[in-house]
């Protein structure tokens, strides 16, 4: 099957996170993603969080699928000799160095673009150029924390709270992919390639924009009635933490069900939409609610809307999460069983649909990873186990030109 980003070739530069996910993508779709490593030592997630002494760790082997790996000293003539060459042959080089760090290797934009016109520059930056905090070393919770999302998240009693979705890493990484693929198709109109960047705190403020709009609607009016603090809390001048409620409008908690005194995840999350209200009155017994003008409206529910969570927290004493749910969805009732990632891992449905997917791979063996979460209807990605440290440099470095005799002179060097 032709994948649409075939013939697109990548420098993949990048480490631990935020850039192998933006790589990743695109090479799950096609593109031929070289991941340029150290010699000897490699990506650093390569060693962080082993489960298997000498083996690549898991945190490697997911985020690396699908691509080539060649390792090169760009710290000596021959190696900048090679990534000039691989530049001219490329498309994008993606990487999430310090900031100027490619213009010490000697690759400036300025000689990127005298090797190829056509190339474009990815980076991940922590924040955006000239941002007073741009030479501070940013991190997954440093961005969730400078992007809005910590102090927005956890219980109005408690300090703020990072979430452990990788805001900050992997949402960057969607953001330049998508950065990526614009300037590509920019590149066809044009013929010239650009920069391209995207910092951390950026990605996780995009992410944030509906407490971009709670922060001027409580600016203007000075409480917000979706949040529990409404109608009998108090409000200061910034938006505050509001637990597990909805953020949309629609009040939602995430409540007990049966097990819940031994299982940390026997619970469902439950959403009280306006027009799902006669349904849920059915649903959970309590028909009279449904005319009832204590009830009725969304705002005449709000003020006791934990007493009605109580109501429905009862009803679910004797139901698994999965029982609740398969009654509430008959009734069209927007919900969802807490998961787990052992659950989500066993997942037939997860499985089938390659959300989650089984991979072999040459030292490990088989393990589990994510597959696309982008389904099309004439591609179905294939996700392939990430390279071993410097697998295909032979290969690679045959592809720009050199014989075997300049590979092995760069071997014995240590360049490769």
């Amino acid at each position: 099957m032709t994948k649409p980003l075939e013939g697109v070739k990548i420098i993949d530069f990048t480490h631990v996170q935020a850039g192998p996910a933006c790589t990743q993508l695109l090479a799950w779709f096609g593109a031929d993603v070289i991941k340029v490593e150290r010699p000897g030592a490699g990506d650093v997630t390569r060693n962080q969080l082993r489960d298997i002494p000498g083996v690549d760790a898991l945190y490697f082997t997911m985020l690396n699928s699908n691509k080539r790996s060649l390792t090169l000293d760009t710290k000596t003539q021959d190696g900048k000799e090679v990534l000039e060459r691989l530049i001219q042959e490329s498309d994008v080089l993606v990487e999430n160095f310090a900031p100027g760090a490619l213009d010490r290797m000697g690759f400036t934009w300025e000689r990127i673009n005298e090797l190829n016109p056509k190339m474009i520059v990815a980076s991940v930056k922590g924040f955006s150029d000239g941002h007073h905090y741009d030479d501070l070393k940013v991190y997954e919770n440093v961005a969730q924390c400078a992007g809005g999302a910590a102090s927005t998240t956890g219980f109005w009693d408690g300090p703020p709270t990072v979430s452990a979705a990788a805001l900050g890493d992997s949402n960057t990484g969607m953001h330049l992919a998508i950065g990526i693929l614009t300037a590509l198709i920019g590149r066809d109109k044009t013929g010239k390639g650009q920069k391209v960047a995207v910092s951390m705190q950026d990605s996780v403020i995009n992410l944030c924009r509906v407490k971009l709009r709670d922060q001027q609607r409580l600016d203007r009016v000075g409480y917000l009635e979706e949040y529990p603090q409404y109608p009998h809390g108090e409000f200061t001048d910034v938006v505050p933490r509001g637990g597990n409620a909805g953020g949309g409008g629609q009040p939602g908690w995430v409540l007990k069900c049966k097990g819940w005194e031994t299982d940390p995840n026997a619970y469902i999350y439950f959403t009280v939409q306006g027009h799902a209200w006669e349904p849920i009155c059915r649903a959970i017994g309590k028909p009279e609610w449904i005319d009832d003008p204590a009830y009725k409206t969304a705002e005449a529910r709000q003020p006791h809307i934990f007493d009605i969570f109580n109501t429905i927290e009862t009803w679910l004493a004797d139901k698994t999460k999965f029982e609740a749910v398969d009654i509430l969805r008959k009734f069209d009732i927007p919900c969802s069983p807490v998961l787990s990632m052992k659950e989500i891992a066993n997942d037939p449905s997860l499985r089938a649909s390659g959300t989650i997917t089984e991979v072999q791979h040459k030292a490990r063996g088989s393990y589990l990873t994510v597959g696309s979460p982008i389904k099309f209807s004439d591609m179905k990605p294939e996700i392939t186990g990430s390279p071993l440290l410097g697998e295909h440099t032979e290969e690679v470095l045959k592809g720009l030109g050199y014989s075997f005799e300049q590979i092995a002179s760069m071997r014995e060097a240590k360049v490769v």
